[in-house]
């Protein structure tokens, strides 16, 4: 019988790559929605016929607990989130209530329907992953972060991943249940929103190179990431449930680039001169700014035998490629429907 996987924010680039993977897999992929009528449903079933859709909403306990009775997975992926950092100042208490919150709702769903007590067996229980993020770290105490490093986050968004980080701990040694958390650098892809910023930066090549824009504005060129290619670290989250016991992970593969790197590297795929076309401007900064992230991989390499896959270079070029053939193509940027 097909192992059943539940994902939360399905729709997003994450969890269309993950549902592709588990699919692969020989899985069977329920994803959790909002409502049938989400226009972003219907643009994610033209790439993903395969997925099974259940509602159930991360700020609604009983919705959740429903989904969870009805689908009755193995497994549950948690990607919903409020995940643009800049809105979490704009929309704080929100960012809380879903990124942080929703966590909570989620354990206390998988908790309840798996009649799961304290101390009780993880070998046949619905097997849980949080999505963290390395924006837990903030102002770093060290470099490279490991899965030890203190936390200092910087954002409302940084803040409420460390809850639901906490929490997912918490809830396995509290409870012994199977639930691990990823903390993932920076991974990227053509499926990436637009308001991020490297898709924002491969989008605007394309619209120079297409002479439909004359210049690109951007904040802080030299703020540093440790970039990776999305479909790489999904198969890392799918190893993490799958391994012999839960431990949380970094995932990353352990280089830094700066915004300036990033806006060489997508200039140059595109035959530009970045300097040309790209104007700093002062309003895009963060209201508190991370500097650096760079991730210490070394314990998903030796335990998960885990590896990215895709180089940095390689990865920007697939986007402005990606982004090139869209507005040829009279795509529209912000419809998950025009993912490749």
């Amino acid at each position: 019988m097909a192992r059943r996987a539940l994902i939360t924010g399905i729709t997003g680039q994450d969890g269309s790559y993950l549902a592709e993977h588990l699919l692969e897999q020989g899985y069977e992929v329920w994803g959790l929605v909002r409502g049938q009528a989400n226009p972003r449903v219907s643009r994610m079933r033209k790439l993903l016929t395969e997925v099974r859709v259940v509602r159930g909403d991360l700020l609604d306990q009983g919705s959740l607990i429903s989904a969870v009775e009805r689908v009755q997975p193995d497994e549950v992926y948690n990607l919903g989130a409020i995940s643009f950092v800049p809105m979490s100042w704009e929309q704080a208490e929100l960012t809380a209530e879903v990124t942080g919150m929703g966590v909570l709702r989620m354990l206390e769903a998988i908790r309840v329907c798996s009649g799961v007590s304290r101390g009780g067996s993880t070998s046949e229980q619905i097997r849980f992953y949080q999505a963290s993020s390395s924006e837990m770290f903030g102002q770093v105490s060290e470099t490279p972060q490991t899965e030890a490093t203190a936390f200092h986050p910087r954002s409302p968004y940084g803040v409420a991943k460390a809850y639901g980080h906490f929490l997912t701990q918490n809830y396995r040694e509290s409870y012994g249940m199977y639930a691990v958390s990823g903390i993932l650098f920076n991974h990227e892809s053509p499926r990436r929103g637009a308001e991020f910023v490297t898709r924002k930066v491969s989008l605007g090549v394309a619209r120079i190179k297409l002479g439909l824009a004359t210049e690109l504005r951007l904040g802080n060129l030299e703020a540093r990431r440790d970039w990776g290619y999305a479909g790489d670290y999904v198969k890392a989250m799918h190893l993490m449930l799958r391994a012999g016991k839960p431990e949380d992970y970094v995932i990353g593969t352990g280089r830094m680039k700066s915004v300036r790197e990033l806006v060489e590297a997508a200039f140059t795929a595109a035959g530009l001169d970045w300097e040309r076309y790209v104007v700093t401007d002062q309003t895009l900064h963060r209201p508190a700014e991370v500097d650096l992230l760079c991730a210490d991989p070394k314990k998903a390499r030796a335990q998960l035998g885990w590896e990215p896959q895709v180089p940095f270079d390689e990865l920007v070029a697939m986007m402005v490629e990606s982004d090139l053939r869209l507005l040829t193509d009279g795509g529209d940027p912000h419809d998950e429907g025009s993912w490749p």
